[in-house]
């Protein structure tokens, strides 16, 4: 897989806010990695490290929720690799809405917003 790249949003999002207990989530698309936990004890992931999966539900969003985020725009679950049920609710950027598709294979890519980085899914480019 190639290196996720950040990508320039023209709006402001909601920013999280950044604590000790979650800054790894937040900030660790500065180097490129979803950067999520993993339970000690059973090896279960409480969240990935590839930033592969598909998208597992979706709906098309038209009402504008956030300033100068523009509808439409897609509201998605996506479904990572690393453990089946281990789900992410994010944003399909880089598609059309009518090529999007439950089963669709996705990798993640962020949004910068200061030091914030805000995990965002794009269809893997067919070899």
């Amino acid at each position: 897989m190639t290196a996720p790249k950040v990508i320039t949003e023209p709006f402001a999002r909601v920013r999280p806010k950044i604590t000790g207990r979650n800054a790894h989530f937040w900030q660790g698309g500065a180097d490129g990695q979803l950067r999520l936990l993993r339970c000690q004890s059973c090896g279960t992931y409480l969240h990935p490290l590839s930033g592969r999966g598909a998208v597992y539900a979706y709906t098309i969003n038209h009402y504008p929720w956030v300033p100068d985020m523009e509808p439409p725009y897609v509201v998605a679950e996506v479904e990572l690799v690393e453990q089946e049920g281990l789900r992410l609710m994010t944003n399909i950027v880089e598609c059309p809405l009518d090529r999007v598709r439950t089963g669709m294979e996705v990798e993640v890519v962020f949004a910068r917003h200061g030091d914030v980085f805000i995990p965002l899914f794009r269809p893997v480019a067919a070899p």
